[in-house]
């Protein structure tokens, strides 16, 4: 690590630090403005935005980033219609902090009272979108912490122009200006020096593919949310309806190749199959998508799985098929190849759904519904920092709530203990 880096880094963690102990203090309504500033903010200057954009993908394209990751990266006016949404959506929220998460009184004649309270400093290590720069800015404002912001290299003048509206907000609510800061260089020195920056930092959020996820998970001294491969599953049960599996299976590879939340692998229970022949294999054929089969469900028009094709996290238009004996077998392929993010079972049955659910243990479990849905603001959460695959703390969509602590409040009357 350069000199230069490591102060700069020194810097940012005693700015975020000294905002964090003001924003542990700050009234809600300050809060909602600072975030309904930033989403006018960032309409206004949309085209601005756009062009750094634009800057970003001459960028990305000339380091050779997949389709899927400049999808990511990608900004069009829906798209900052969008981020404007989830601000608005979070500053819209209830603000958790102080909230009294539950409270009792001791026969001693204390009261106690356990109340939500901010983490503190939050570092989120991303790749490509940059709305990661709004919603986590959002969140971590909305929840009482303060956030160092480390973008990818390719979304650098994106993040750039987005988090400057941030900023806005926050001058505009009178609230410390380094609550929200983004590393501004692409220097990778500055990953390592947030991943070892325990006096500054209190967790980190890495927001990104394998590669990332398993540097953060590896080299991190600061504690880590994790937050792995979607390799998402779509079990189709012999009870589930034909109409509903085709369009939900469909739409969860096709709409968005390229979140966490599409799905990579289906699973055909033989007696659906045996039932309703190879009509879902078709559809997603007619849908453009790659289709890497295996066993009987290889039908005209599909490739042969190889045996690394399932447990891959693909973020393209190609899915992994096979045919499976029952749910039980279902699950375990799933707890074999699956990654803990997102797993979704079709089935009328409601005894085959229960056991699904009650067998499995990833971070979400869906029926009947698109594996796209794997996502914080459509859990009414308006944005989310990633999802958790973990199983301490925050687990799942990782919205505001979910990044904050708690502490007891004790209350006596010169109570004393015998």
């Amino acid at each position: 690590m350069t000199e230069e880096t490591d102060q700069m880094m020194q810097q940012i963690g005693l700015q975020a630090r000294a905002a964090a102990r003001e924003l542990a203090m700050a009234p809600a309504e300050a809060k909602t403005r600072a975030l309904s500033v930033a989403a006018d903010r960032v309409w206004e200057r949309r085209a601005e935005i756009i062009a750094a954009n634009a800057r970003d993908m001459a960028f990305g394209r000339d380091k050779g980033l997949t389709d899927a990751m400049l999808d990511r990266l990608a900004l069009d006016e829906d798209r900052i219609g969008g981020i404007v949404a989830g601000l608005r959506a979070v500053a819209a929220q209830d603000d958790p902090v102080g909230e009294v998460m539950t409270e009792w009184t001791q026969p001693t004649g204390l009261t106690i009272r356990r109340v939500r309270t901010p983490i503190g400093v939050i570092g989120v290590i991303y790749e490509s979108r940059p709305n990661v720069t709004a919603d986590a800015g959002a969140l971590c404002l909305k929840s009482g912490n303060a956030v160092i912001l480390r973008g990818g290299s390719e979304s650098f003048h994106s993040s750039g122009a987005i988090h400057a509206c941030l900023v806005d907000g926050l001058r505009a609510a009178d609230l410390p200006e380094h609550a929200i800061q983004l590393v501004p260089t692409r220097d990778r020195a500055a990953v390592s020096a947030m991943l070892s920056a325990v006096e500054h930092i209190d967790v980190i959020v890495p927001r990104g593919g394998k590669g990332l996820v398993g540097l953060v998970q590896r080299e991190a001294r600061v504690p880590v949310f994790a937050h792995l491969e979607g390799i998402c599953h779509i079990y189709v049960d012999a009870s589930a309806d034909p109409d509903k599996a085709r369009t939900v299976v469909v739409n969860a590879k096709t709409r968005r190749t390229g979140i966490c939340g599409a799905v990579e692998c289906l699973l055909i229970d033989r007696a659906y199959w045996d039932a309703q022949g190879p009509g879902l294999v078709q559809a997603l054929l007619d849908a453009g998508v790659e289709v890497r089969a295996e066993g009987d469900a290889a039908i005209s028009g599909t490739t042969p799985a190889a045996a690394d094709d399932f447990g891959r996290e693909f973020l393209d238009m190609i899915i992994a098929v096979r045919l499976v004996d029952g749910v039980d077998a279902a699950m375990e392929h799933i707890r074999h190849y699956g990654s803990g993010h997102t797993e979704a079972i079709l089935a009328e049955d409601d005894v085959v759904a229960e056991r699904f659910f009650t067998g499995l243990d990833s971070a979400i479990l869906m029926r009947n519904a698109s594996t796209q849905f794997a996502d914080g603001g459509e859990f009414g959460m308006g944005a989310e920092i990633g999802i958790a695959t973990g199983k301490l703390h925050a687990r799942g969509p990782v919205g505001a709530m979910q990044l904050t602590s708690f502490k007891y409040l004790v209350t006596g009357d010169g109570t004393i203990r015998g």
